[in-house]
């Protein structure tokens, strides 16, 4: 199978072979920061499937070039990553698909000794076909060191700060969605002065399976409101986090905002352990039904 595209439209014309078996982890290079490290993170879930959307200026580790499927596709100026994913949902009907961005490492409950497809079968057994993720924002804790606030090794968390609000519904009156809740914390709470305001949420439908007609909206959630609802009518779901670097390169990138901010610290960061029992424990994420 050929393991590398020119472009989106070369992958769509001639790589429909890498959709075949799922569940297929998509992720975007917005950057150089930690890409190799992410695409074997998820490598070593249990993905059938990698595939980079990678600008070519970004050289992957020599084992990733074997092993990932890599497209020429630069998010930063082609719209970002949804027109790629939304471009590869009719391709890929009946496959879970996974997207985060570069810097971005996702975890469920148990992933240590669970393989993520184990979970995803788990997860279609209770007729679901969309897994609800929070956007744990990590961060260095020496920005002089890391300044572009990337540290694997001196990794922090916000081990509080999290809440939901209930969603409105505008075709409802601005009612309350059903089993719909909009979910804020982390950094873009704490520095939310430097943050758009439909930027804030932390909650993102990073796992789903495609099905004719699905769309990605702007805000990550789906045209088809069941895909966005965090727990079936009956009881609570998995869920998961995708545990990121991605809104503290923002802030220090940003020329608005890195001059404010000499540290993310605070009395509630604590290190960041790489391990989902430190999620379930701070409750960032939950087993649900599976045990």
């Amino acid at each position: 199978m050929q393991s590398s595209f020119t472009s989106l439209k070369s992958f769509l014309a001639e790589g429909a072979g890498a959709l075949a078996k799922g569940p297929v982890a998509l992720v975007f290079a917005e950057d150089g920061a930690e890409l190799d490290t992410t695409l074997r993170h998820h490598q070593q879930l249990g993905f059938q499937t990698v595939i980079g959307f990678v600008p070519p200026e970004f050289d992957l580790a020599p084992d990733l070039e074997e092993t990932v499927v890599r497209v020429c596709y630069d998010a930063r100026v082609q719209g970002g990553a949804l027109p790629a994913i939304n471009a590869l949902i009719p391709r890929a009907v009946g496959q879970w698909l996974y997207f985060c961005y570069n810097a971005e490492y996702l975890f469920y409950p148990f992933c240590e000794t669970r393989a993520v497809g184990e979970m995803l079968a788990f997860h279609t057994e209770e007729r679901r076909d969309a897994l609800l993720t929070y956007v744990i924002d990590l961060y260095a804790d020496d920005l002089e060191r890391h300044p572009n606030a990337v540290s694997l090794d001196s990794a922090f968390l916000d081990r509080t700060g999290y809440y939901a609000l209930a969603r409105p519904d505008a075709a409802n009156h601005n009612h309350p969605k059903e089993r719909q809740l909009d979910f804020f914390g982390g950094l873009r709470w704490r520095f939310e002065e430097h943050v758009p305001l439909r930027r804030r949420k932390i909650d993102r439908v990073s796992l789903f399976r495609a099905k004719p007609g699905l769309e990605l909206r702007a805000d990550f959630t789906f045209n088809d409101e069941e895909y966005n609802t965090y727990a079936c009518p009956w009881h609570n779901n998995l869920t998961a986090a995708v545990c990121s670097f991605r809104t503290a390169k923002a802030l220090k990138r940003n020329p608005g905002s890195t001059y404010d901010i000499e540290t993310f610290q605070w009395h509630n960061s604590v290190p960041f352990e790489w391990h989902s029992r430190q999620l379930l424990d701070l409750g960032l994420m939950e087993p649900g039904q599976w045990f």
